[in-house]
């Protein structure tokens, strides 16, 4: 990640003062994230994390506040917000949005065990039990609704064909039948933090949080948690659709549509990738990062549909 806003213990002290917090111990700036800069703040009894929202309007900041606020309200565990009064989620830094909110102790796990992705997949299904605030988007910013900004920036190019076989792929897939609910769209394991006994898990950053198809969120999670490099892993796959049926049973129309969300998923964030890192925030040394999720996204458009669907079984 980018640091953005570079802060130095006074500004630091100076933004937490308003949220009633005083004698910092230190502070240090913390990796992870695209859109933010986030510091690491001690106290003498406790942590928090400082997040300055670079990119975000003061009233996109304020809902995803709200939604934190949200969730808690209806027990699901993530990040917890500090308010800056009664009447305000959030302050602000030099015309930056600014949340705080309490650090979560445990740790991140790159290659998940079975048995912490059958309970990072309850957790999912707990989430989609939650009605959806009115203020959530219902379109993806990397969605499908957004794959023809490849033309203005990528015309004639192999990505720009690639990704219009994707959507004729995935077109016949979508229907109003399919059930949607509050969704988290960007569970990787960056997003996930882990008890140190390894038998709770937190999912947090809500930061792309939509009502939109539960079966998309399902299947960004499968690219997200359960691939080996370029395959999907059939059996971590397998133990997440389990932990999630102990929630909700998926619909018919879930299952038959699942294979082709999940290429989905892996194409959309391909797209988020490709766009940013090309065209909206230029980086070389990135311009070939969306290369990963293509491969990806192509080996699961290419698995023959019965050993997909062993991961329901």
């Amino acid at each position: 990640m980018s640091q953005y806003s570079i802060l130095t213990l006074q500004d630091i002290a100076k933004i937490c003062s308003q949220y009633g917090l005083e004698s910092l111990t230190s502070f240090s700036v913390l990796s992870g994230g695209s859109e933010n800069t986030n510091y690491l703040v001690t106290t003498k009894n406790q942590r928090f994390v400082l997040t300055i929202c670079e990119q975000k309007t003061e009233q996109s900041a304020s809902e995803l506040a709200y939604l934190l606020e949200y969730l808690a309200e209806n027990e699901f565990e993530t990040s917890k917000l500090i308010r800056i009064s009664a009447d305000k989620p959030i302050s602000n830094w030099k015309g930056k949005p600014v949340m705080l909110k309490i650090f979560l102790d445990g740790e991140v796990i790159q290659d998940l065990p079975n048995p912490i992705l059958e309970a990072i997949g309850e957790e999912i299904g707990r989430l989609h039990k939650i009605e959806a605030p009115g203020y959530l988007p219902k379109v993806m910013t990397y969605g499908k609704e957004y794959f023809h900004e490849v033309g203005a920036y990528a015309a004639g190019s192999p990505f720009e064909t690639w990704l219009k076989e994707i959507t004729d792929y995935i077109e016949p897939y979508f229907s109003e039948d399919l059930p949607k609910s509050l969704i988290h769209s960007d569970i990787f394991y960056s997003n996930i933090v882990i008890n140190k006994a390894e038998n709770t898990v937190c999912i947090m950053d809500f930061e792309e949080a939509a009502n939109y198809f539960r079966i998309f969120d399902i299947g960004m999670t499968l690219v997200g948690l359960c691939c080996d490099g370029p395959t999907l892993n059939l059996s971590k796959a397998s133990n997440l659709l389990k932990g999630y049926q102990k929630e909700i049973v998926l619909t018919e129309l879930e299952k038959a549509s699942l294979q082709a969300f999940t290429v989905y998923a892996a194409a959309s964030m391909t797209f988020w990738r490709h766009r940013n890192f090309n065209h909206v925030n230029p980086d070389p040394e990135m311009f070939d990062h969306y290369l990963g999720l293509k491969v990806i996204a192509d080996s699961v458009k290419n698995m023959p549909v019965s050993d997909f669907l062993e991961i329901l079984n």
